[in-house]
């Protein structure tokens, strides 16, 4: 139940554009170690990123030059409540550049950033502006707005890692990219993102949630994912398979509405059938895309859920063994 709370939690917070839940830099750290190779005389945007308390920010800056970044950015939205007495400039989004060199200062001050003339919101002109000057993008954007921020990432041909609810891979559009190998799952997912920092005002619910010694409040919602359409070496590892179908048939259900079994784990994927098979949605955590094909999401021949005797089971990926061995 304190998970749940937290979860829901966490989705309303990211409801809103400014983020408002932030990566831990540890976190951050695990998963870009293992993709060095692509920053090499690049130009990052973190577009969801205060650079004065980033991390995401902080990790691209204090790693410029180990990187090679040829220019960081990063911009932060400012939601709007303007009145007849406040000053526009106070209110709008703001973004800094940082180039590396001796003379500038690694975390901004508040004299050093820039102000839009608009609110920052990933989808205004001026941060679009700023997108196409970057080659990657990297950041923890509005969970809510995921769809979009994806789609306008592929839009504008980005590279990008970034942090999303393990629910988006069932949403259509993402689930499209991931079977059209266009984007792929990043190393860490689950208990591999180990939290996020949260202001003040938000209640600390679940079993995991705990204040650090530097008394950031931080709870650990454990339902998140890295996305990404950078290659990292984890990506191309081929799953083991021992199990076998032929003599075990009956250890595999199948489907009422569709020509295929059922396979409750990823493990239990038999090493000898190359028909059709349903796996758990976790198995994209795994998927090789020179081992396997996926074929479809949830739906049988009817374009119905999935069945077996008259019930559906959990979600299932459907998909296909490229390397059956007999």
């Amino acid at each position: 139940m304190a998970r749940n709370a937290t979860n829901t939690l966490l989705q309303q917070a990211k409801k809103l554009k400014s983020d408002e839940f932030y990566t831990l830099l540890p976190d951050i750290e695990s998963e870009l170690q293992h993709y060095t190779k692509h920053f090499m005389g690049k130009v990052v945007y973190c577009n969801c990123d205060d650079p004065r308390t980033s991390n995401f920010y902080r990790y691209f800056a204090e790693n410029f030059h180990r990187l090679g970044l040829k220019k960081l950015i990063a911009a932060c939205y400012q939601e709007s409540h303007r009145n007849l007495f406040e000053i526009e400039n106070n209110l709008s989004g703001f973004y800094y550049i940082y180039t590396g060199t001796e003379n500038e200062n690694i975390i901004p001050t508040d004299t050093d950033i820039i102000h839009f003339h608009g609110d920052g919101d990933f989808r205004s002109k001026e941060s679009i502006d700023l997108l196409q000057q970057a080659d990657i993008v990297v950041t923890n954007p509005p969970f809510s707005l995921f769809r979009e921020y994806v789609a306008q990432l592929i839009k504008y041909k980005k590279s990008f890692l970034i942090i999303g609810n393990i629910n988006a891979i069932t949403y259509k559009e993402i689930f499209h990219l991931i079977k059209e190998n266009q984007v792929w799952l990043g190393v860490n997912l689950g208990r591999g993102i180990s939290g996020f920092i949260v202001p003040e005002h938000y209640e600390l619910y679940g079993t995991e949630a705990r204040i650090d010694k530097n008394g950031n409040r931080i709870i650990s919602p454990n339902n998140c994912l890295w996305l990404t359409n950078m290659d990292n070496a984890k990506r191309n590892e081929k799953i083991v398979l021992t199990k076998r179908y032929i003599g075990n048939e009956s250890a595999y259900q199948r489907y009422d509405n569709y020509n295929g079994i059922n396979v409750n784990k990823t493990q239990d994927i038999p090493m000898d059938y190359a028909g059709y098979m349903g796996v758990p949605i976790t198995f994209l955590h795994k998927f090789n895309p020179n081992q396997f094909e996926i074929i479809k999401f949830r739906k049988g021949d009817d374009d119905k859920d999935l069945s077996i005797n008259g019930k559906c089971p959990y979600f299932r990926i459907l998909i296909r063994n490229l390397q059956a061995v007999f």
